[in-house]
């Protein structure tokens, strides 16, 4: 299945396909002393300074532009950009790649002794997609660089995973097989994802203790600006009281609940609120923390490091006559 970039892809996190190779390119422009990027004149280091095909990747899976859309709005052949990008053949004309990379948002520019230089639309996109250029698929071809390829740690990473959220199977009982990266064909849930890794950037864990006894836990999840993302609350009960014997004044921390704003789930901050507690609980005394839960709660405290007790308490019910 191809998405007509000239980068063929399967869908549901299967194989993504090869970059073709052909010539291309435009008049070197600068001030003479580089005829081509990533190659110098005799004389100088000889050293090549600049990834242009790295570099273009990274544009482009800022920019969220496959080849062939790139290959439009630059005027340059989408053969040769996905020559530059392989690394193959000979080094691109300079023009070339200033087109590219204007095309793309960027800035591009050379300074002395022929390294290139990319303006801030590079860096300001650096870090948004997690996104590792040295993966490739079955047939050893990278992936397409604006599809977000990631890494697929858990069922839930896997949009083809169709089970996970009803059925717990052992890996051999699993009715497809699980690829170790996929990716997003469609663009708004790309898009989507971008804006929750950039906001998880800025989420900062914090305890509130105004108004708060001290025996009682109130952890928030906020972004930069104060918006409240998250929230974890736990209190403190002596077993001591609970079974009416004396253990020593031994306590333990009750998880109350755990929210995190449905935007922002499946992100880890629910993991990391629960592990803010752990911490903080580990250095006042308390010997465990313990919690009642069901469903999808009892996984999400499986993988917070939970484990189930023997005993299984019964919901219980009074209604008023």
């Amino acid at each position: 299945m191809g998405d007509g970039s000239g980068e063929g892809v399967a869908g549901g996190g299967g194989v993504a396909g090869g970059e073709g190779v052909a010539g291309g390119g435009g008049v070197a422009g600068g001030d003479g002393a580089v005829d081509r990027v990533g190659r110098t004149r005799a004389g100088s280091s000889g050293e090549r300074l600049t990834d242009v095909g790295a570099m273009l990747r990274a544009l482009r899976r800022r920019a969220d532009l496959s080849q062939r859309e790139l290959a439009a709005l630059s005027g340059v052949p989408q053969s040769t950009v996905a020559r530059i990008e392989s690394g193959r053949g000979a080094d691109p004309r300079f023009r070339t790649v200033q087109r590219l990379v204007r095309a793309a948002g960027g800035t591009v520019g050379l300074v002395a002794g022929g390294a290139l230089t990319v303006g801030d639309a590079l860096a300001a996109g650096a870090g948004e997609v997690a996104s590792d250029d040295g993966w490739r698929d079955a047939a050893g071809r990278r992936y397409p660089a604006h599809l977000d390829a990631r890494r697929v740690r858990t069922l839930r990473d896997w949009p083809g995973a169709w089970w996970a959220d009803w059925y717990t199977l052992p890996p051999e009982r699993w009715p497809l097989r699980v690829p170790e990266v996929t990716f997003d064909l469609n663009r708004r849930y790309r898009d989507e994802r971008r804006l929750r890794e950039r906001l998880l950037a800025g989420v900062r864990v914090r305890r509130v203790t105004d108004g708060v006894p001290e025996t009682c836990w109130r952890l928030v999840a906020e972004l930069p600006d104060g918006d409240l993302v998250g929230e974890l609350r736990a209190h403190e009960r002596s077993l001591d009281l609970r079974y009416g014997v004396d253990l020593g004044d031994r306590r333990e921390v009750v998880l109350d609940g755990v929210l995190v704003a449905p935007q922002l789930q499946r992100l880890g901050i629910g993991r990391r609120l629960v592990g803010r507690l752990v911490e903080e609980t580990r250095l006042v005394g308390p010997h465990a923390v313990c919690a009642i839960a069901e469903s999808a709660g009892v996984q999400f405290l499986m993988a917070c490091g939970f484990r189930i007790e023997g005993s299984r308490p019964m919901a219980l019910r009074l209604e008023h006559r």
